[in-house]
């Protein structure tokens, strides 16, 4: 078979799967020809769609506000939201046909703001996997968070665990899910179609490490840093493969070409940002298994012994439920979230007042 792109071959010659991290047409068209299988939003992203295609969006924001008179700029943001996830669901569902539903998923994101609410967000949820077949739903992987995930996957919603940077929170999340199918087996409910996954944002875990570096005036290899996410999501899968979770482990957050080349021959799930796909699509680097190989010992032993907020992300009891809110980087993708989510509102505001 003539391959079209390293990752078309991943996609045709290991169970490594990748999906597009965005909700544009374009993009999610482009990565599906090379063998993407699912696609994901979050208030940034959407915002960033909503800006880089104005014009597209612009009447129908203006649409949803006449057949809505009188809501609100962000109850308007929010059909958006739900109508860019069902347009990206409607061109993976003939994946999600072929494959019996196991893949071809779209994520889109419950609200930042209930990340200390499991109500709010389990009722979020519900609501949002009625949208579309192949609807999964993020849930931030907070303390509050985990008992949305348990309680959402009970009411057979298929959940996608979000800003989520460590060993224990990914732990914590296939508890959780694996405590929901038990309930749900025991009442006779059906778990085939349920297929969550739990994001590690190993990107993100490089770039909190790196400002604890610059603040705390800590030294490493510049090298234990850029394999500090690629270590966690490695250590994580381990554990997951062991102890035979059904979730599956999910990275994000690309910063450079190892949080794509390896983790390739994992049972695993990557969603990889569009300009990230580009150069993966054009790059000559080769397909093979290297999930299996560990991350040189002698930078992982520098991360240890010098940074304990390593430690937190990648020991199995690194955090408890109760830290996983103030983790430094959990904090900052938290603010991130929030002003991109702010960004989007005050894009409909404006065209809602100028209606």
């Amino acid at each position: 078979m003539l391959y079209k792109s390293p990752l078309h071959e991943m996609s045709q010659t290991t169970p490594t799967m990748f999906w597009n991290d965005n909700c544009a047409p374009e993009d999610i068209k482009f990565a599906i020809e090379h063998g993407c299988v699912g696609a994901t939003t979050n208030p940034v992203i959407v915002g960033q769609v909503l800006e880089a295609d104005l014009d597209t969006y612009v009447p129908v924001i203006k649409e949803f506000i006449a057949q809505n008179p009188f809501s609100t700029e962000d109850e308007i943001a929010w059909l958006v939201n739900e109508k860019m996830a069902v347009d990206g669901a409607k061109l993976l569902y003939p994946i999600f046909m072929e494959t019996g539903g196991r893949t071809g998923f779209i994520s889109i994101q419950t609200n930042t703001k209930y990340y200390k609410n499991y109500e709010k967000l389990a009722a979020q949820a519900k609501h949002f996997s009625g949208l579309a077949k192949n609807i999964m739903v993020k849930i931030p992987a907070t303390a509050a968070g985990i008992t949305a995930i348990e309680e959402s996957t009970y009411q057979g919603v298929n959940v996608n665990a979000t800003i989520s940077f460590s060993v224990s929170q990914a732990l914590a999340v296939a508890e959780a899910i694996k405590r929901a199918m038990e309930r749900r087996a025991a009442e006779g409910l059906d778990n085939s179609f349920l297929h969550p996954v739990c994001t590690i944002m190993v990107g993100r875990v490089d770039d909190w490490l790196h400002e604890v570096c610059e603040a705390e005036d800590i030294t490493v290899d510049p090298n234990a840093i850029v394999m500090a996410g690629v270590a966690v999501f490695k250590h994580a899968y381990q554990i997951y493969k062991k102890r035979g979770y059904h979730t599956q482990l999910l990275s994000a957050a690309y910063r450079h070409h190892h949080h794509w080349s390896e983790f390739i021959g994992g049972n695993v799930s990557q969603t990889i940002p569009p300009m990230w796909i580009r150069r993966f699509v054009n790059s000559s680097i080769t397909v093979e298994n290297r999930m299996d190989n560990p991350v040189d010992p002698k930078l992982l032993d520098q991360l240890k012994k010098q940074m304990p907020e390593f430690l937190k992300v990648y020991e199995e009891d690194g955090m408890m439920l109760d830290e996983f809110d103030h983790y430094g980087a959990t904090r900052r993708t938290l603010m991130q979230f929030f002003s991109g989510y702010d960004k989007m509102v005050n894009i409909v505001r404006k065209i809602m007042i100028e209606a």
